[in-house]
């Protein structure tokens, strides 16, 4: 039974693609945490701190001084270090090792109370499967694909939504000065709230989300609507995951072990196609770590600042093996194993998209 009045000592790490206000939430935790008289240490870069204790770093007061407005994370990130696959050098080569159990006992060494783990989705089920291993979890949720379910938004999302609308602002100037179509590919693995959000900000023509596979033909057919009303350019928005009727998403290069495979190159494929059935000059563009970098917006800082400060209070409290969601206006708690349950797809009733059908934006169908 995990009792909080015992708590005297926690620990934080960062796991997965970083986002931006990672270090607003790394300093919450650490200031309220302090202010009850707990040790903090950061583990650096995911789990790693917690295999090589030399990587295991006390955070005081100082250490997270006017790091709100930063981006990236203090602590490093690792997508490719999962602790029960963990990448290890082998005198038969490299192989995939299940290092948790080592992680369990330095845990247990360091006398380490409970662990707050800021990540996301994959992030998040590694977090859970060290629940059942008998370490007390508070997660954290991050992603700026929002593509975690129980919270009404994640960290991040706001502010690579932000970047991807500037992006897509800037090139309607040159598509129209050059008679162009513009392709953007941004972020969005299995969900298109990036794409869809950015997309309808940008006043992008065309968007497309993985949860919609599209017709090219559709496709072809909205740039050709443009064209004969005297709009002679277009401006299309396509997730990374977006991908054709009966078709597959779009990868690079083979899967590296310990991690997702890449995706990439739907963007200029769909640039190719464009041009090749249309005639139309076309021009593609992939924004990619953009999305990524880059301080935090006001939204996303004071809401990694609200997530952090909230599973301090969790742990507090009592609870454990829980995830910190926002819950307008409140911020909550649910279990750990019900926000990883299922992804959140952007709905296809949801007003975003009855927004863009409304607006006589082509989803591709």
């Amino acid at each position: 039974m995990f009792n909080p009045a015992k708590i005297r000592r926690i620990a934080v790490n960062t796991g997965g693609g970083d986002a931006p206000g990672l270090n607003a939430v790394i300093r919450a935790v650490t200031l309220a945490a302090l202010e009850r008289g707990w040790e903090v240490w950061g583990s650096r870069h995911g789990y790693r701190g917690l295999l090589d204790l030399t990587q295991l770093v006390p955070l005081t007061a100082s250490e997270v001084r006017g790091i709100t407005h930063l981006g990236g994370s203090i602590l490093g990130t690792a997508n490719k270090s999962d602790p029960f696959e963990y990448p290890t050098k082998t005198p038969e080569g490299a192989k995939l090792v299940d290092v948790s159990d080592q992680i369990v006992r330095n845990f247990r060494a360091r006398e380490l109370d409970a662990l707050i783990c800021i990540g996301g989705d994959g992030s998040l089920r590694i977090a859970h499967k060290f629940v059942e291993k008998g370490i007390p979890v508070v997660g954290v949720p991050k992603t700026i694909d929002n593509d975690l379910s129980g919270t009404v938004v994640t960290f991040g999302f706001d502010t690579a939504v932000t970047t991807a609308t500037e992006a897509i602002d800037k090139l309607h100037s040159t598509a129209e000065a050059h008679e162009r179509v513009m392709v953007v590919e941004v972020m969005g693995r299995y969900a298109g709230w990036i794409a869809l959000n950015s997309g309808l900000s940008g006043t992008a023509d065309i968007i497309l989300i993985p949860e919609i596979p599209f017709d090219l033909a559709k496709v072809c057919e909205a740039v050709m609507q443009r064209e004969a009303a005297g709009k002679h350019f277009a401006i299309v928005v396509a997730a990374e995951g977006a991908r054709p009727a009966g078709g597959q998403m779009m990868t690079r290069g083979p899967k590296e072990a310990g991690r997702e495979v890449l995706l990439g190159g739907i963007g200029q494929h769909i640039a190719g196609e464009i041009a090749r059935l249309t005639g139309k000059e076309t021009r593609h563009l992939v924004l990619g770590h953009l999305q990524r970098g880059g301080g935090p917006t006001t939204f996303d800082r004071l809401l990694g600042l609200r997530f952090g400060a909230a599973a301090v209070r969790a742990l507090a409290e009592g609870k454990v093996n829980v995830m910190i969601a926002l819950d307008p206006p409140t911020v909550k708690t649910i279990p750990l194993s019900q926000a990883i349950e299922r992804m959140k797809a952007v709905p296809l009733d949801c007003d975003s998209i009855l927004t863009a059908r409304s607006l006589g934006v082509c989803l591709g169908d």
